[in-house]
């Protein structure tokens, strides 16, 4: 199929290509919307998922299906191995090449419909925005910080809660700004905050002020933003039931896998392969860590809200991206916007 966007595009010879952006929680069926999509209009599928970069963590990640990604083409699937950290800062390189590739004219390009699909909001303000230079980081000040935290924890007897808000107590005395945009449990975050503070001697709210400037925001293309809200109850129930389908098809077992191959890298830490890890060293049950990823899950939905609310100009649709009247009324807006 000849693609809309590169059919409009060489009878204006004038409009920017297009980009859709399919936002939405964890479980809102941004895939089911973007496979009908990039069949409607020709389109490639590039993912915005942080875990889905990740060759091997297939289980828990909810990346499409072989099957799904034989249906279009799909890019930033299986980029990395969990020991190589795939940043923010990469992941926006990465997609705006492959933007490039997808929507730029033809021999050049292939003049098709970038649908950029998932839920990792950084990965999406990093291709959107640019980010902020920022201090290199300093992994030995990073360790630190960390073990300190355990330390304050434990003292504490309360476990990574406690250590997480000592670090908060560091950050308020360094930048209060900050700190009181940060939640006192988000503690890669306080860790950042503290490194770019102490390496820059001055508060991170400074540093993010001067470095604004500096941002390298995505040009050269048209952004169509629609946003997936469907009823949070029937949301809740579709994540409790795929939680415990991951569980039922080896979570463990792939889990497992992984850490013998990696060791204990912080890609386990994304949710779901957290759980399943205290199963691999006996620190839960099945059914505790079912139960335990399952909130886990419904809480990252309502911060995933949370934070696409702050996108701008998003067109949203209170449904299921699998349901027809969503797929009838995203269709619409992209032809409207080609």
């Amino acid at each position: 199929m000849v693609s809309a966007q590169h059919a409009a595009n060489g009878a204006t010879g004038a409009k920017e290509p297009l980009v859709v952006l399919l936002l939405g929680p964890t479980g809102s069926g941004k895939t089911a919307l973007s496979l009908a999509l990039a069949e409607r209009f020709g389109g490639e599928v590039v993912s915005c998922d942080s875990v889905a970069v990740y060759r091997g963590m297939d289980v828990g990640s909810a990346k499409p299906t072989a099957d799904e990604r034989a249906r279009a083409p799909h890019h930033l699937i299986d980029v990395a191995t969990p020991d190589e950290p795939f940043t923010a800062g990469e992941y926006s390189r990465a997609a705006r090449a492959a933007l490039r590739q997808i929507a730029g004219p033809v021999p050049e390009g292939r003049g098709r419909l970038p649908i950029v699909t998932g839920g990792t909001g950084l990965y999406l303000r990093a291709l959107t925005e640019g980010l902020f230079a920022g201090p290199a980081r300093q992994e030995a000040l990073r360790a630190r910080l960390r073990r300190s935290a355990e330390r304050h924890g434990d003292a504490q007897h309360g476990g990574p809660q406690q250590g997480s808000a000592w670090l908060h107590r560091v950050l308020q005395r360094l930048d209060a700004a900050r700190a009181a945009a940060i939640h006192a449990n988000d503690t890669p975050k306080l860790i950042r905050a503290i490194e770019v503070c102490l390496a820059a001697r001055r508060p991170m709210s400074e540093v993010l002020g001067r470095e604004e400037l500096a941002r390298d925001p995505l040009t050269g293309f048209r952004l169509l933003r629609i946003g997936l809200n469907p009823p949070r109850a029937a949301l809740y129930e579709r994540l409790n039931r795929r939680c415990a389908a991951m569980f039922a098809a080896g979570l463990v077992e792939e889990t497992r896998g992984l850490l013998a191959r990696h060791g204990p890298v912080k890609a386990l830490d994304a949710l779901g392969y957290r759980q399943a890890l205290a199963v691999v060293r006996g620190e839960m049950s099945d059914e505790e860590a079912i139960a335990a990823a399952q909130q886990g899950h419904r809480n990252y939905a309502k911060r995933q809200l949370t934070w696409f609310r702050r996108e701008p100009e998003v067109r949203w649709i209170a449904g299921f991206g699998d349901e027809a009247e969503t797929v009838r009324t995203a269709t619409e807006l992209v032809h409207a916007s080609l």
